[in-house]
């Protein structure tokens, strides 16, 4: 392989850097549906679940109720709940439904033994099936989405855009970016998939119109 490599390189000048080569970006960034449009919105619920991940489309009138639901069905009674998550989406929780609060940071015991972990996203790609996370309001620290084994997430619908592309012009390059594409999984030499290796075993995504 590394010859295969210096062999492409050998008509490289010795002086030329990276930096001096113009790199050809005329990919499509934009020209299809827009964000939030029904056909783009129905692309990103057809990809998360293709990913095995639950995804439901609810009208914003509904989302206080169905983040209830969820937790309710999902036996998810301690739920982690970043700074900056909408309130009115609390306000159909159960009784027995505890929100715990990152600040100051829970200690990696307290998040092994919160029940889930609800958020918000940054951004959404509906070609792959992807929501972005950036650290920012309502989303919280990686270790709120990758310690607890269940992921509940709550999507606007005008966050979900169509292509990489579009998304990270949406995005901050100097933020710490995750992109989560389905449940944590992996799988071995046979191809057997196995879930839950770095992050959350269960994902359900909410998308909000």
């Amino acid at each position: 392989m590394l010859r295969r490599v210096r062999r492409a390189l050998a008509d490289v000048p010795a002086a030329e850097r990276p930096e001096d080569v113009t790199v050809p970006r005329t990919y499509a960034r934009a020209g299809g549906p827009a964000p939030g449009a029904p056909e783009t919105v129905r692309l990103f619920a057809e990809r998360v679940a293709d990913y095995r991940a639950a995804v439901r489309v609810i009208p914003v009138a509904d989302a206080a109720s169905a983040v209830a639901a969820a937790l309710t069905a999902r036996g998810a009674e301690r739920v982690v709940v970043p700074d900056g998550f909408p309130a009115d989406w609390l306000a159909a929780l159960a009784p027995e439904q505890t929100v715990l609060r990152d600040d100051p940071p829970l200690p990696l015991a307290a998040l092994d033994g919160a029940d889930g972990v609800l958020t918000t996203v940054a951004a959404a790609i509906a070609e792959t099936g992807t929501f972005v996370l950036d650290a920012g309001t309502g989303q919280g620290r990686r270790a709120l989405t990758l310690v607890p084994d269940y992921h509940l997430c709550v999507v606007r619908a005008a966050q979900v855009v169509l292509s990489v592309p579009e998304a990270l012009a949406l995005l901050d390059p100097g933020r710490p970016l995750t992109f989560v594409s389905g449940p944590s999984a992996t799988s071995d030499i046979e191809l057997d998939r196995i879930e839950g290796v770095h992050g959350p075993r269960t994902l359900e995504v909410l998308v909000v119109t």
